[in-house]
C-alpha cells in the first residue's frame, strides 16, 4: 500500500471509530509503530486528524456562523436547563455577575437565588429578563448583532475593561483540546476574551454537542476555563480535570 493511500485510509477509519490507539492501526494497517506515529503527526498537522497520547481522535468537526437565537434555543434543551440549573447555584450573594449572551446563559435567569448580585450582560433580552425579576443590571455599549441578540464593537470592549467580576459564565460554539474555546465572530470572541480576563471565577456553559466542534476564532484556550457540560460529552472529555460533568 502506498504511503498516501494508507494515510487517506487511516483518516477514515479514524473518522469512522472517532477515536483509536496506534496499536490498532499498526494492526489494521499491517504498519510499524514508527509508521503510524509518523502519518498521525503529519495528519495532525494538517488539520485531518487530532493526535493524543496513544493514539488518535477524528478531527473537530467547523462551525462557521450563528445561527439565529429562536433557532438555537430548543436544541439539546434539556441539558442546557440542567447545565443552566447548576451554573445559577454557582452565584453567592453580593457577587459581581458577568452573564454573557447565549441560550444556554438566559435559562440561568430563572435559576439565580443569590441575593444583592449586580449583573453585568451584553444581552438585551438577558437585562429586561433580568430587570424584571428585580436584579440590579448593567448593559454594555455597543451594536445588537442581530444573530446572537448579542450587544458587541469597541464601546462594549471599553465598558468590559473596566468591571471585575467576581464569576461569570459564557457561552460558546465549540470546545475543542486543540483549538480551545471558539465562536464565529470576532467581535463577540474580543468581548468574551476581555470579561474573562476581568472575571476570577469564569465558566463556559456547554451542551455535550458542542464539544469536538471548531469555531472560526478563539476567545479562551481549553485549559484555561472551567466548563460546565453533561454525562453524554464526548468521551475524549471526560477525564479532563477542568470539565464539570453533570449526571
Amino acid at each position: 500500500m502506498l504511503a498516501e493511500e494508507r494515510k487517506a485510509k487511516i483518516v477514515n477509519y479514524i473518522n469512522e471509530k472517532s477515536a483509536v490507539t496506534a496499536a490498532e492501526l499498526m494492526k489494521e494497517f499491517d504498519a510499524s509503530e514508527a509508521t503510524i506515529r509518523r502519518d498521525l503527526t503529519e495528519l495532525d498537522l494538517k488539520g485531518l486528524i487530532t493526535k493524543v497520547h496513544g493514539g488518535a481522535v477524528s478531527a473537530p468537526s467547523q462551525i462557521l456562523t450563528d445561527n439565529m437565537v429562536s433557532e438555537r434555543a430548543e436544541l439539546n434543551h434539556d441539558e442546557k436547563v440542567k447545565i443552566a440549573q447548576y451554573a445559577a447555584k454557582l452565584i453567592k450573594d453580593n457577587d459581581y455577575v458577568y452573564l454573557d449572551a447565549g441560550t444556554t446563559t438566559g435559562l440561568m435567569i430563572d435559576f439565580i437565588t443569590a441575593k444583592n448580585i449586580t449583573i453585568v450582560t451584553n444581552a438585551i433580552l438577558h437585562a429586561y429578563k433580568l430587570v424584571n425579576l428585580g436584579f440590579k443590571v448593567y448593559l454594555t455599549g455597543g451594536f445588537l448583532k442581530a444573530e446572537t441578540e448579542a450587544l458587541v464593537g469597541p464601546s462594549c470592549f471599553d465598558i468590559a475593561e473596566k468591571y471585575n467580576f467576581s464569576i461569570g459564565f459564557f457561552g460558546a460554539n465549540g470546545v475543542s483540546h486543540k483549538n480551545g474555546i471558539t465562536t464565529p465572530d470576532i467581535e463577540e470572541a474580543k468581548i468574551k476574551e476581555l470579561a474573562i480576563a476581568h472575571t476570577r471565577n469564569p465558566y463556559v456553559l456547554s451542551d455535550p454537542s458542542k464539544f469536538h466542534v471548531t469555531a472560526p476564532v478563539r476567545f479562551a484556550q481549553f485549559s484555561d476555563i472551567t466548563i460546565i457540560t453533561t454525562d453524554s460529552v464526548n468521551a475524549n472529555y471526560k477525564k479532563d480535570s477542568n470539565v464539570i460533568i453533570l449526571e
